[in-house]
């Protein structure tokens, strides 16, 4: 095998391709700040049960492990950072106040996530930490649909869903209750004829509300025909209203409910979302609220947030065009070399041409050049 081939969905960035995806982090990161949130950085590694909060999540197959040579305590490469966000806020800043906080780096799964994706994403995100009413859930919708469309997305589909009403379903039949594992999986993958099955022994009624939750979707109209198929429970209709109110603030994207989508249930608590662009299979962003996550770091708190992969939207944008830069010669004249300095303190890209490599690079374009002209080194604009 040669020496030089990568493992599956796993591949270098290239060039123009990385410059594209950090002028997109870059933006977003200062876009994020305008909303008041603080970056931070955690760790690439942590002892799995960190990373691990909640028993039985999904994210256990995803993630690389390892063997710690100095505790010998099992480690893992984390496969998402929105729990480790979550331990940051808990344990680390222990702050009584609403808190906002925002990340970017990379992470590592061990199975593609969708259709042509890569197995280590770099992903961004912002976290809502101390505000359990439904303006935080508003204000990560309109932080992630901004973010689309500031990288030049116009055209979005946004799907919602809420964990909130399948909770209630299960507190109330006790059947349905003890198969709850089962019955999710089933509605993830709209299994009728499973749900058919497995909900025999449950009350009428939630067996007939899980059945119908498969079709309750569509438009934001699907939440007026489950007010007339679902159980007359209190957190049910304060689960419909919620969605009702993020539908009406989603602007001008398009807005789906998909009342079985119950993707990230065993950590997500209420409202979710999933946000879907023209080109790509997969949801671009998720989002959701996750209150009981800090439990596991000894400081539950309300939570709600979401995260993209920049790498899998960048590759969606639109290829960025050649820097200009200005092209000087190799010299050690020191006029010439304070003259390259001050351009470069100002900004300007300026490649010195290397003796006998006087051909611009791929990710440049040098439109101006320095030349001795009487004795002073002048910048002069180049011909097309």
């Amino acid at each position: 095998m040669p020496n030089w081939l990568l493992p599956e969905n796993i591949a270098d960035v290239l060039p123009s391709e990385a410059r594209k995806i950090e002028e997109l982090r870059r933006d977003l990161l200062d876009r994020f700040r305008c909303y008041g949130y603080e970056l931070v950085m955690p760790p690439m590694l942590e002892y799995l049960e960190s990373l691990l909060p909640v028993a039985g999540h999904d994210m256990d197959l995803r993630m690389f492990k390892l063997v710690d040579q100095l505790s010998g305590r099992t480690m893992g490469v984390r496969a998402d950072m929105t729990v480790q966000v979550a331990r940051i806020d808990a344990h680390l800043l222990n702050r009584p106040s609403v808190t906002r906080l925002c990340y970017a780096g990379s992470v590592l799964h061990t199975r593609p996530s969708g259709l042509h994706a890569t197995r280590e994403p770099l992903q961004i995100g912002a976290e809502i930490y101390g505000h359990a009413g439904l303006e935080a859930d508003a204000e990560i919708q309109e932080l992630a649909l901004g973010s689309l469309a500031l990288a030049g997305f116009a055209k979005v589909r946004l799907d919602l869903c809420h964990v909130g009403i399948f909770r209630a379903l299960m507190r109330l039949d006790p059947a349905a209750a003890k198969r709850r594992d089962e019955l999710y999986a089933l509605l993830r993958t709209k299994d009728v004829p499973g749900l058919r099955e497995a909900t025999r022994d449950c009350q009428d009624s939630v067996r007939d509300a899980l059945l119908a939750l498969p079709a309750l979707y569509g438009d934001s109209s699907v939440l007026a025909r489950a007010r007339e198929v679902l159980p007359s429970d209190p957190a049910i209709h304060i689960a419909l209203d919620e969605l009702q109110s993020l539908a009406d603030l989603a602007g001008p994207a398009s807005v789906t409910i998909d009342l079985a989508d119950l993707s990230g249930y065993e950590y997500e608590s209420g409202a979710m979302f999933s946000v879907y662009v023209p080109g790509l299979p997969n949801a671009v962003a998720r989002g959701g609220r996750y209150d009981h996550v800090g439990e596991a770091f000894g400081r539950a708190r309300p939570a709600t947030g979401f995260s993209m992969d920049l790498r899998e939207l960048a590759r969606l944008m639109p290829g960025a065009a050649p820097k200009a830069a200005i092209r000087a010669p190799w010299g050690r004249d020191d006029a010439l070399r304070e003259m390259i300095a001050g351009l470069r303190a100002a900004g300007e890209i300026v490649m010195q041409s290397l003796p006998g490599h006087e051909d611009d690079q791929d990710e440049f374009e040098c439109d101006r050049a320095i030349g001795l002209e009487n004795g002073k080194w002048i910048l002069k604009k180049l011909e097309k």
